[in-house]
């Protein structure tokens, strides 16, 4: 094609159409949120154009701010104006929990696609309300996903593939851990993270959402059956600035309760059969983002760490004993996925990209009419996990060994 061929190409094509965003908190998953929509249209070539139209906060000048560092066009401090400008196609939802399900359902109410923050609701219930609305807006061309970030690294994505491939064969084990330690500290702050009103539970729904959707999505089936123990280690913690005294049931001055779980243990049990561990704690001195899964099935296993976001273990146990062994897979070339549109292969990706690629599933998916992934009824299967998990830590009767008497 000639220079001039191409221009006049170039002056025929019509742009991509725009997809106004709206999203409400502004956070840190507000800022990474925003790092994603903002990127995506300028690496893939999507079939409509992200734009940033207007973020909303209630605090006036804290959400001004935000719209001026992160490229947000308008700023707004009620989700209901947000959710009714006529430049708002997607509302993106970052707010803690207890809002989900009366954002989500309002949105959906209004005609508009929506991404939520999981874990999708506080509660079954409200996660159910959420997919019916979801089947409704559905009938319309209108598609709702929760924000299981995670699924976005490719090291993941090519994960699943290969084991969909069945180059594991039946799966025996899947084991997963998320373990943080930004609450070891008794005298850090009684955050909203902290109160079951505002978070439904603690590290269980923080952590435990993302490692349930993980085994889940990886192993191709649910989880059908949990044991679990939780454990709250610190039980009381300093009011934040500016809090009323007595928060949440406080029992000094100055300080309040915590009213959810510091860490979740549990196994369970997958539909095939498959053994399943997990563990989530904020707890775990020294590790600050430390997420590690192991699947191992007849025929091989697998293994990812994020920090080493880049890189699958994978060990092939159909191969002579004599040479077999976990061998390193670089997950950077252009036929990975999610990598045709980055860097040459070697030039790692990092946590933002899984934004970037989870806002890229979302336009494509609004464009094409199809129902996303994860969509709102994934989102409550994990939900349903979560109150299992609960369910059992509450009914369980530890039984205690007594030492032996005998000389």
């Amino acid at each position: 094609m000639d220079q001039a061929d191409q221009a006049d190409r170039t002056d025929t094509e019509a742009p991509p159409p725009t997809l106004g965003v709206g999203m409400v908190g502004y956070a840190f998953m507000g800022a990474a949120h925003s790092q994603g929509w903002r990127t995506a249209g300028r690496v893939f070539d999507l079939p409509a154009r992200p734009v940033l139209a207007a973020v909303c906060g209630r605090d006036r000048t804290a959400v001004r701010a935000a719209a001026e560092k992160h490229g947000w066009a308008a700023a707004e401090t009620d989700w209901r104006d947000l959710i009714a400008r006529d430049d708002v196609q997607i509302v993106d939802i970052c707010t803690p929990g207890d809002s989900h399900a009366e954002i989500a359902i309002a949105a959906l109410a209004a005609g508009k696609h929506v991404l939520c923050e999981k874990p999708l609701a506080n509660t079954v219930e409200e996660a159910e309300a959420m997919v019916a609305a979801a089947a409704r807006a559905g009938l319309n061309g209108q598609v709702a996903m929760v924000g299981f970030n995670y699924r976005r690294a490719p090291a993941i994505a090519y994960a699943r593939r290969l084991i969909a491939e069945g180059r594991l064969g039946a799966l025996r084990h899947v084991r997963v851990t998320y373990l943080q330690d930004w609450l070891v500290d008794p005298e850090f702050p009684l955050a909203w993270r902290l109160q079951r009103e505002h978070a439904g539970s603690g590290a269980l729904g923080d952590l435990g959402a993302h490692i349930i959707d993980l085994a889940q999505y990886l192993a191709g089936e649910p989880v059908v059956g949990v044991s679990a123990l939780t454990e709250t280690f610190v039980r009381e913690r300093p009011l934040p600035a500016g809090s009323v005294t007595g928060l949440s049931g406080g029992g000094g001055a100055g300080r309040g309760q915590v009213t959810v779980d510091d860490a979740a243990l549990f196994t369970g049990r997958l539909a095939s059969g498959a053994l399943a561990s997990f563990e989530a704690t904020r707890m775990a001195s020294g590790r600050k983002n430390a997420l590690r899964l192991e699947l191992n099935g007849e025929r091989g296993s697998l293994a990812f760490d994020l920090e080493r976001l880049n890189e699958l273990s994978f060990h092939d146990h159909t191969e002579p004993a004599a040479s077999s062994g976990f061998r390193r897979i670089l997950v950077t070339e252009p036929d990975h996925p999610y990598l045709e549109a980055w860097w040459p292969p070697g030039h790692a990706l990092g946590y933002e990209h899984t934004f970037v690629h989870q806002a890229r599933d979302l336009v494509a998916a609004v464009a094409t009419g199809t129902e996303p992934a994860p969509s709102f009824a994934d989102g409550l299967q994990v939900q349903r996990v979560l109150a299992a998990v609960e369910e059992s830590a509450a009914k369980n009767a530890a039984y205690t060994l007594v030492p032996s008497q005998e000389a």
